[in-house]
């Protein structure tokens, strides 16, 4: 090994793949002809590169969009100062059933889609190459999810060379056995392996730094390890005065780990983490360095809207801020192991997460979903989970399962304790929970239960919180699926009961599949009666239903049901199906903007003096708005309602104060009290003219909060805000730049909706199009959007050079407008070439 090397090599491998959508035989060979293949930088995600067809197998669930089989293959070089070293690949995750090759050999496959795994490559490199990786991606038997997937390598490639004796994959372990004002006290584990012929002497050195790279702690160890054998140095370090995280303070420190052997450097591993300590139980709740803290949590699918399945750094780090600036402190990564980009974020932010497995064990609720791989595959992928995720700091709870059917029969509870061991023997620092849709006692529910730390309730927490918590005092609790319009009843369980630790609504932020489940309709005015009782029968139905999955009844068909009803019927309001791509019902769009029921939500969970004004769109004549399961009344915060002057509309105001005033054009329409009797909301009618609308917000007769919406002109122009005008030149970074229509006085014209069109130049790509619309089933990969509600967005991907990338746009009867970004040179990242 040359001297110069550095003890451990990490190579981004994104960048310079080809692709090609189809099973050609023999793509895995070293001399396949790949000359008419596409070229493509990961993430990649060949899904969304389709459109939604209500033909496509992946249905409703899956958004209608097509998936199919695919491969990737990548030419490298192996240099000389390789020879003698460990070279591995490893890959975030990659949907679906993914075998991976090198230079025509197998190396193994992965059939779940979001763990994270790994392939030693050593063995069949070729020195100095070309070798050839090559990764086929099958996600051809549908369904296989109750959600948009995505297709192909959707998140990070790297290799990593290392010498024969070096830190094992996820081997570093930090926990805090003990944090105070003064000190801390913090566990490290690290195991290392010798891959070598010989057994061999190890020095382990182990360095806690700071923010500021300023030492906090050290320790040293030494083992022997035997060739091709392992051994663990277990060390506790000191930290004076430590900086606890939590989510108002997410203050990381770093361990730098150094293995040496014969006084020599040959691996070193850097890990961030967060000194903090975590306790629960009925009588206290959750306690977070020793306080008490509720969850105000949303649940999140791992796609990025626009974007698919695709998990670049910025686009998971962007949803995080969304997130936090909503009022969550938490979320709920439903219902897989989230990227490594997106925890990162979290720690570096302060979102606390509860880290999910499964959908699914044995009992299937799609056709050819995890639970047909469940029983070989469940060991290795959960612990990859853990041991993938446990130095995170926002990592709070472990789940072992979402809605899973075989918690209503007799081998329930024997793989609930296989499962919750296996975490236990890995972490035993957390919670381990899950989520149950199903009843909460009986003897096999009862029978999973005494397995959890904590249990998730999905919908049913109000009807069975009390029988249980008198059965089980001890039982702790939380809401880990709630209906967006139950925002007051799930606060109002947390805050009156400690054993309820808070919720996790459904959703957080609008996501790709379940086709329309949050979308209101008009119907006749019965309609909506009745669609009100079938959700009522569905709540009904659920043991049932999942009663006949645990016994092997093929229920996949439900999710569809809806498309294939048609027309005005309760079962097509639940379920409408196609055209209906999206779900709908986030608090955040699927662009990224706060719906009015989130900033209720905010209010409710963070307090404080504050006022939301909002209007209910106006009925059709004869009509009555449904709505039912996940969807909330529709309303916006608009004042713009051409065609409707004289009319009365319902004005909604939400409300921290202990009432509110609304005005239109200066003149009092009403006052209001909005305290925890009127659930801190008021409604007003008002004979719609145009003007101002101003809700003010009053303590005593002082007014402390006020919000104001104001009638737009009509629109006259495009206006492009980019959230960074400065982005890095690394063919990763991102710019999210919204698109809206205004009027002559810069407002917001949500009534506008107008094709855009937009151009590029400079060193960038636009690398998705979107609007907040679930129906709308343009092409995510275009270059243009109709508006909706005024607004699309345009994401730019930059390149790997530095310059100035203008992006344009234009729209029938508006002016122009255009933003420039500036891509700043960065250094180069290590890339495998």
């Amino acid at each position: 090994m040359a001297q110069s090397s550095p003890p451990r090599l990490e190579l981004q491998a994104d960048s310079n793949w080809k692709f090609l959508l189809g099973d050609p035989g023999g793509a895995e060979a070293r001399g396949f002809d790949d000359a008419s293949w596409r070229h493509v930088d990961l993430p990649h995600d060949w899904s969304i590169e389709g459109r939604p067809a209500k033909d496509n197998l992946t249905g409703s669930g899956g958004g209608f969009y097509p998936a199919g089989t695919g491969w990737y293959r990548k030419s490298f070089r192996a240099p000389a100062e390789w020879k003698g070293r460990r070279v591995n690949v490893e890959f975030d995750g990659v949907y679906r059933d993914a075998t991976v090759y090198l230079n025509g050999h197998k190396l193994g496959n992965q059939p779940y889609g979001y763990t994270s795994f790994r392939f030693d490559l050593t063995a069949d490199l070729d020195f100095p190459g070309p070798n050839v990786l090559a990764v086929r991606v099958d996600n051809s038997q549908l369904p296989n999810s109750r959600w948009y997937s995505g297709s192909g390598i959707y998140r990070h490639v790297r290799v990593v060379v290392n010498h024969p004796a070096h830190v094992a994959d996820w081997g570093v372990f930090v926990t805090t056995k003990q944090a105070a004002a003064e000190t801390a006290t913090v566990l490290v584990r690290t195991r290392v392996v010798n891959e070598g012929t010989a057994s061999s002497g190890l020095t382990v050195e182990t360095r806690i730094v700071d923010k500021a790279g300023q030492l906090s702690g050290s320790a040293k160890a030494t083992l022997a390890v035997p060739a091709s054998g392992a051994a663990e140095a277990a060390q506790e370090v000191t930290v004076a005065r430590p900086v606890l995280w939590s989510p108002g303070s997410p203050a990381l420190y770093r361990v730098v780990t150094r293995v040496l052997q014969g006084g020599k450097v040959v691996d070193e591993v850097v890990t961030p983490f967060g000194i903090r300590t975590l306790a629960w139980s009925a009588d206290q709740g959750l306690l977070l360095n020793g306080k008490p803290i509720k969850l105000a949590g949303g649940s999140v699918h791992h796609d990025n809207g626009p974007l698919g399945a695709m998990a670049f750094d910025r686009a998971e780090e962007r949803r995080v801020e969304l997130l936090k600036a909503a009022g969550f402190n938490a979320v709920r990564a439903s219902h897989n192991p989230p990227s490594p980009a997106f925890l990162d974020a979290c720690d570096r932010l302060g979102l606390l997460v509860f880290d999910e497995a499964f959908d699914t064990w044995k009992a299937n609720k799609a056709k050819f979903d995890y639970g047909r791989n469940f029983e070989e595959w469940w060991q290795r992928d959960i612990s990859a989970m853990v041991m993938r995720d446990r130095n995170h700091p926002s990592v709070i709870f472990w789940s072992i399962g979402n809605e899973i059917p075989e918690v209503l029969v007799e081998r329930g509870p024997a793989i609930a304790k296989q499962l919750a061991a296996q975490v236990r023997a890995l972490d035993g620092s957390r919670p381990v929970s899950q989520a149950f849709p199903t009843s909460t006692s009986g003897e096999f529910p009862d029978g999973v239960i005494a397995h959890l730390d904590v249990t998730g309730y999905n919908y049913n927490l109000a009807a069975h919180h009390e029988e249980d918590h008198r059965r089980l005092p001890s039982r702790v609790m939380m809401t880990t699926e709630s209906f967006p319009g139950a925002a007051f009843t799930e606060w109002s369980l947390a805050k009156d009961h400690p054993y309820i630790l808070g919720e996790f609504v459904w959703t957080a932020m609008d996501y790709l599949g379940e086709s329309g489940i949050g979308s209101w309709s008009y119907g006749a005015p019965e309609l909506a009666a009745m669609a009100s009782k079938a959700m009522a029968g569905m709540q009904s139905m659920v043991d049932k239903m999942f009663l006949a999955m645990a016994n092997g009844v093929d229920m996949s068909a439900l999710m569809t049901q809806g498309a294939a009803q048609g027309g005005e019927s309760p079962l097509s309001t639940l379920f409408p199906g196609f055209p209906w791509h999206a779900a709908q019902c986030g608090d955040l769009d699927l662009i990224g903007y706060r719906k009015p029921q989130s900033f209720y939500r905010d209010i409710l969970w963070n307090g404080g003096d504050r006022v939301y004004a909002t209007v209910r769109l106006p009925e059709p004549e004869g009509k009555k708005t449904v709505v039912a399961g996940w969807a909330v009344f529709p309303t916006l915060p608009n004042w713009t309602w051409p065609g409707q002057e004289g009319k009365t509309l319902q004005v909604e105001v939400y409300s921290g104060a202990e009432k509110v005033r609304l005005f239109l054009n200066g003149k009092l329409i009403g006052e209001k009290p909005t305290g925890r009797e009127q659930e801190f909301r008021a409604m007003f009618d008002v004979p719609y003219a145009a003007g101002t609308l101003k809700a003010v917000g009053v303590r005593g007769e002082r007014a402390v909060a006020e919000s104001v919406l104001t009638t737009a002109g009509r629109p006259v122009q495009l206006r492009l805000k980019a959230d960074r005008t400065v982005v890095q030149a690394d063919g990763q970074d991102l710019s999210f730049v919204t698109v809206e229509a205004v009027d002559a006085e810069g407002r917001l014209q949500m009534n506008a909706d107008q094709e855009a069109h937009f151009a590029i130049s400079g060193p960038g790509a636009i690398a998705a199009v979107g609007n907040a619309d679930g129906r709308d089933s343009d092409s995510y990969q275009g270059t243009q959007r109709k508006l909706y509600q005024g607004r699309a967005l345009v994401i730019v991907r930059a390149a790997k050079q530095g310059g100035t990338i203008r992006l344009s746009a234009t729209a029938p009867g508006l002016a122009d407008a255009a933003v420039t970004i500036q891509a700043k040179a960065t250094a180069a990242r290590a890339e495998l070439q």
